[in-house]
């Protein structure tokens, strides 16, 4: 009889059950388990720039601050047949321009650290730009230790050396000694783009469970018997008509129940964590690796006037450098060019001064050593 009871009451209990949900994750897999090798660092780079967006916004700003170039020769039919060259060359299928060419082959050179690109010729006159996919290219050790085999993946899937390898552009940014490949620079990222994605990953994940308000309905049975055997029967009446009242859409409805019910909800009690200064210390990191200033990618982070400038002064000799090393992809570019339509090969690049704020700060400079050298001039008349 007692064992008969016990299982009546036990029977007016619900089980209550702790669901665990699948563990959710962001879905940049490649930044997980990296290993090293090309492919795989192809994958991680591309990725990089696609989870975080501040990556993306720092190698875009830094490819569109590369600014505008030119071309000068020592024979004007030469250069004006460079300049139109410059403006109507074919750039792959959709561009024109070798300014289209160069912020592809630049942002490929940022992004992965190696850029390869190709001359196409037609009846013996330079007419397209190609930026060659990575995935498609692979750069081997000649058998001289100085040289540089360009192989191309053909239609087996086979490395072969390309057959034009004069035709060939490339360029390395701060290649390892003894590597014929480039350093990114995005290079040192991975470790903390993973933790700020978690951060990132979790601060959704708790706002999809503490914005969208869940509750808990309790149902205590009373002391007496009969309360006790219908306890089941209670609870699933209270969670049909809480179900009914909280369905969206419609009237507000209200939930009256009859007996010892409470209502709270989940998480109410508890505060979610100020993600604020562990992802400002990531970003500090990333954006020290970029060389970016944090006001160009709308980090308002305190700075004076002073700080800013120096920062400016510091992006303007990044620039310089990646000006300095696509030099000699322009000029291998543009004598091709000359030399297949009959000119010399004289030339040199001009590139733009960076902003007008440079060039305002150069012509502040010279007025005051003009104005200082009209004083000192002065100064020596009157003591003569």
């Amino acid at each position: 009889m007692a064992k008969k009871k016990k299982e009546t009451a036990l029977s007016g209990v619900s089980a209550v059950a702790a669901l665990q949900s699948a563990n959710r994750s962001h879905p940049f897999t490649a930044l997980q388990g990296y290993f090293p090798g090309r492919q795989a660092e192809l994958e991680l780079y591309r990725s990089l720039r696609e989870a975080i967006p501040v990556i993306d916004a720092a190698l875009d700003k830094t490819v569109r601050l590369l600014g505008d170039f030119t071309v000068r020769c020592s024979d004007e039919r030469a250069e004006q047949a460079a300049l139109r060259f410059m403006e109507t060359v074919q750039v792959g299928s959709m561009q024109r321009g070798v300014h289209a060419f160069v912020r592809t082959f630049f942002d490929q050179l940022l992004t992965y650290g190696t850029a390869v690109g190709e001359m196409v010729l037609t009846d013996g006159r330079l007419t397209h730009l190609y930026n060659a996919d990575l995935r498609d290219v692979a750069l081997r050790v000649g058998e001289n230790p100085l040289d540089v085999t360009v192989c191309s993946r053909g239609t087996a899937g086979k490395l072969e050396p390309v057959r034009y390898p004069g035709l060939i552009l490339k360029s390395v940014l701060n290649p390892e000694p003894g590597s014929v490949y480039g350093t990114s620079l995005l290079k040192g990222l991975p470790f903390v783009s993973e933790i700020l994605l978690k951060i990132f990953n979790t601060v959704g994940v708790n706002w999809d469970r503490l914005g969208n308000v869940r509750y808990a309905v309790t149902y205590r049975p009373q002391n007496d018997a009969l309360d006790k055997a219908y306890a089941k029967e209670r609870a699933e009446q209270v969670a049909e008509q809480w179900k009914t009242a909280m369905q969206s859409g419609g009237d507000v409805r209200d939930f009256v129940a009859v007996g010892d019910v409470s209502i709270r909800a989940i998480g109410s009690d508890n505060q979610m964590l100020d993600s604020e200064i562990p992802v400002r210390q990531l970003l500090e990191q990333i954006v020290a690796k970029l060389g970016i200033p944090p006001f160009l990618l709308g980090l308002n982070w305190s700075s004076t006037e002073r700080m800013s400038a120096q920062q400016a002064d510091i992006l303007t000799s990044e620039i310089d450098f990646y000006r300095r090393l696509l030099d000699p992809t322009l000029r291998q570019i543009f004598q091709t060019f000359l030399r297949l339509e009959g000119f010399g090969t004289d030339l040199r690049i001009e590139w733009e001064p960076l902003t007008l704020q440079d060039i305002t700060a150069l012509s502040r400079a010279a007025l005051y050593d003009a104005q200082t050298k009209k004083i000192l001039s002065q100064l020596k008349g009157e003591t003569a």
